[in-house]
């Protein structure tokens, strides 16, 4: 794979988070869990839930808001906005189009890519590219999740880990090769969709009063499948996106990974031979916010100071797809 000639960099970053927060107690009132067990497995204490009448991109434009303040732009400047999320407003029109009319810009170029929690990675690799071509000059990176929406709280097993939010980014061309997304890789692998899913809604199984009865629309994962997958899919896209720009684990300053269990990110640190004090964590207060996580997460970062002039940042994600990704970034 050829290096890119031209950098990207991120100028603005901005989240959001709902303000009803569920602790591990609270969720012990709804379903049959506690908050020594969901903690001892996950790492998870607390989680933001949207309000029934919160959408995905009503949290996806406070993000945006924040991100273009941020980069100090006109907003009317922005000529491409991608939405990661599998939690849309709608089926269609997608999420982007409906933040295009809400910020209120021109007729511009507006998607949604579904990657699961692989999603932020896939949406900023999918911006650099379209960027790097020459066609775009500024754009409107999202990761947003209303996770809540599909959510059964009658398993104990999914529902105690996921939380809602949104998180946003301002990406725009940089002169220099040397800072900025340096480059992404991604992956994925359909062979068992069931691995973690939801199962109706779709043409597979469409929404019916049977669908409903049977708790189809909700998520249904394999835990233990998806704990030994991601485990070692992320330790290898890590080595893969340092191998192909000649970097070794330990000149990475900061590592990003997608927030999803405290155990998976502890077996990263080990397959990478890297001290957790490299590695920036929110899960305890946000549980898995799917592909909000990693946006989420380095905007925090980034305002803690934890990022500065010079570091090299690896983001890293694994979700349902199978999908995967890393990018590394330079940062200006």
């Amino acid at each position: 794979m050829s290096k890119p000639t031209q950098s990207v960099i991120i100028t603005g970053t901005g989240s959001y988070t709902p303000a009803k927060v569920l602790t591990n107690d609270d969720m012990a009132k709804i379903v049959d869990t506690s908050d020594e067990w969901i903690r001892t497995r996950s790492g998870i204490s607390e989680r933001c839930f949207a309000d029934q009448d919160e959408t995905t991109s009503d949290m996806a434009i406070a993000a945006a808001e924040k991100a273009i303040a941020a980069a100090s732009i006109d907003r009317r400047d922005i000529d491409l906005i991608i939405v990661a999320t599998m939690t849309p407003d709608m089926p269609f029109p997608s999420t982007a189009c409906i933040l295009q009319s809400k910020l209120g810009l021109g007729n511009i170029t507006a998607f949604d890519i579904q990657a699961a929690c692989s999603g932020f990675i896939y949406a900023l690799n999918t911006g650099c590219n379209m960027l790097r071509s020459g066609a775009y000059k500024k754009a409107l990176i999202i990761g947003a999740e209303k996770m809540s929406s599909i959510l059964d709280f009658e398993d104990r097993a999914t529902c105690v880990l996921f939380g809602d939010a949104a998180s946003a980014i301002i990406l725009e061309v940089s002169d220099s090769a040397e800072i900025g997304v340096l480059g992404s890789v991604t992956g994925s692998d359909g062979s068992d969709p069931s691995l973690l899913y939801q199962p109706a809604g779709g043409s597979t199984i469409p929404s019916s009063h049977e669908s409903i009865d049977a708790r189809q629309h909700f998520i249904k994962m394999n835990g233990k499948e998806i704990f030994k997958q991601a485990v070692r899919v992320m330790g290898q896209v890590s080595n893969d996106i340092l191998d192909q720009y000649s970097f070794k684990p330990e000149q990475v300053d900061l590592v990003i990974p997608h927030q999803a269990n405290m155990r998976i990110i502890d077996s990263l640190a080990k397959r990478m031979k890297l001290p957790m004090e490299k590695f920036h964590n929110n899960l305890d207060r946000f549980g898995n916010t799917s592909a909000a996580s990693i946006g989420l997460a380095l905007d925090e970062a980034y305002r803690k100071d934890r990022i500065q002039s010079g570091d090299l940042i690896l983001l890293v994600a694994f979700g349902a797809g199978l999908t995967w990704g890393a990018s590394l970034i330079k940062w200006q």
